[in-house]
């Protein structure tokens, strides 16, 4: 560990200062059942101001856990259902025309909340993606003359349903790139099936109470970069990156024609950032290698390109990066 950074008192400082984690997965816990990764991985994406991918077929509580989250953090949430007919206007806002007035005003659209669910987005076309993810990277809006920025923190939630694919535009590479985790969902187990179907037949629906303040959330976001980073860590986050970039130079030459395009720097940025957050979560001062192998898949699967022949093989982003993380030296 390095000298000048007491390690000590920093991991006494994040066990105090993340003691909210629990108080949050806890509320939430009330509401939604299992789905521990899906908490995990909201609480990741809020802690690190990253924006979140989710893969899930319809009914996995994705809205539940997004709307129950926003009711613990007393944010403001909306949820934008994504349809091939849907304008930018009814995303960002327009300029509407006031009699009273005689002059234009500005409404706002549904994108101005704190947590936005933008549901299905692979269901509407370029246009309205591109508005969406224009707001996700500039993180203001522009309506006709006016520029507004946008209510902090903002995070977007964007759901694909896996099954689907007749009539969808799926999002090009580019934009995929800029969502921090691509986080897949799956089905509960029997036991949590049983809780759920139990509570949604009861006379009362749980709910989550208030655990914090939207700005709270700026202060925990500046102590999870305070989380302390050995040189070892950024060196092996480095190598699993270069890896899907250059396999043959890590002992992985079979996937040397597989892989069309490795993990843009983009992926370094945010396993470092996510992994961080994940030693937050897990209340400890310090990132160890655990933590970079606990946020891989979600931070890596949407960013690596398969070539044909892989798909013809079978080979899956997935296969790739378990690979990767086997060979890969661990610090």
């Amino acid at each position: 560990m390095s000298d000048n950074v007491n390690i000590k008192e920093l991991n006494e400082r994040i066990q105090k200062e993340s003691a909210f984690v629990d108080l949050i997965q806890m509320e939430i816990g009330k509401v939604i059942v299992g789905q521990k990764h899906l908490v995990e991985s909201l609480l990741i994406g809020l802690l690190s101001d990253g924006h979140i991918l989710l893969e899930g077929v319809p009914g996995l509580a994705k809205t539940l856990a997004v709307k129950t989250l926003a009711e613990t953090i007393d944010a403001r949430f909306s949820r934008i259902q994504f349809t091939p007919d849907l304008l930018p206007a009814d995303l960002i806002g327009t300029m509407i025309y006031s009699q009273k007035k005689e002059s234009f005003e500005v409404r706002k659209g549904p994108i101005f909340a704190h947590l936005v669910l933008a549901d299905e987005i692979n269901r509407s076309p370029a246009k309205v993606q591109s508005a969406l993810l224009e707001a996700m990277q500039e993180k203001q809006v522009t309506i006709g003359e006016h520029t507004f920025p946008l209510e902090q923190p903002f995070l977007v939630l964007a759901t694909q349903n896996p099954i689907e694919q007749e009539g969808t535009y799926p999002l090009p590479e580019a934009q995929v790139d800029r969502f921090m985790l691509k986080v897949i969902i799956s089905y509960p187990q029997k036991e949590e099936e049983r809780i759920i179907m139990r509570q949604n037949i009861a006379k009362e629906l749980p709910h989550a109470t208030r655990i914090m303040k939207p700005e709270d959330i700026f202060k925990a976001r500046s102590v999870v970069k305070d989380v302390y980073m050995d040189e070892k860590i950024e060196q092996y986050i480095l190598d699993i990156v270069f890896a899907t970039r250059n396999p043959s130079q890590y002992r992985l030459e079979k996937y040397q024609n597989m892989i069309s395009y490795g993990a843009s720097p983009r992926a370094s940025i945010y396993l470092a950032m996510a992994s961080k957050a994940y030693a937050f979560i897990r209340r400890r001062g310090y990132v160890i290698p655990e933590d970079v192998r606990a946020v891989c898949f979600d931070v890596l699967r949407h960013r690596i390109g398969l070539t044909y022949e892989a798909e013809a093989e079978n080979i899956t982003t997935e296969h790739i990066i378990t690979d990767v993380l086997n060979t890969v030296e661990v610090p």
